[in-house]
């Protein structure tokens, strides 16, 4: 079943860079953007998580916490976020538990072969814990100014 906008979002709890812990639980409150890509370093999700760190400070004051999630491990998080100087959460999601539950562990087709993959998706959850906004297939110019306009516009 695909997760609707005003749905309840899945509940989640997994790793994070830096040995810790983060669960959608203990950011009651807060709005979320969750944001899932397929694989640490490589360009696509490099120029993703370069675009949410260079506006981290617009998120802040919207009073969002920004969240990406891949099925790498915390090691490769690590790695990824001291190259690249990432200041924000990179939760590791290696049983894909989270990444099943939000729908985005999807068949892809690369050259004709498939295989099963991440597909790039956003999701915007507010502090009661409400899907505010769901962005599928993203393309990442563009997306983070759009995402951050979509919080400055909840309630």
């Amino acid at each position: 079943m695909a997760l609707e906008i005003g749905a309840k979002a899945p509940a989640f709890a997994m790793k994070t860079d830096g040995a810790g812990k983060i669960s959608l639980s203990e950011l009651k409150g807060k709005n979320v953007v969750l944001y899932f890509y397929p694989k640490d370093d490589t360009s696509g999700c490099t120029a993703e998580a370069c675009g949410f760190r260079d506006q981290l400070p617009k998120f802040k004051k919207l009073d969002a916490v920004v969240i990406g999630v891949s099925r790498d491990s915390v090691e490769s998080h690590d790695k990824f976020k001291k190259k690249y100087d990432i200041n924000f959460t990179l939760g590791s999601d290696e049983s894909g538990k989270v990444t099943e539950a939000y729908g985005v562990w999807v068949e892809k087709n690369m050259y004709g072969k498939k295989y099963m993959g991440i597909e790039r998706a956003t999701y915007l959850i507010d502090g009661k814990g409400i899907i505010k906004g769901i962005w599928r297939k993203v393309k990442v110019p563009g997306h983070v100014e759009e995402l951050a306009k979509a919080i400055k516009n909840l309630d």
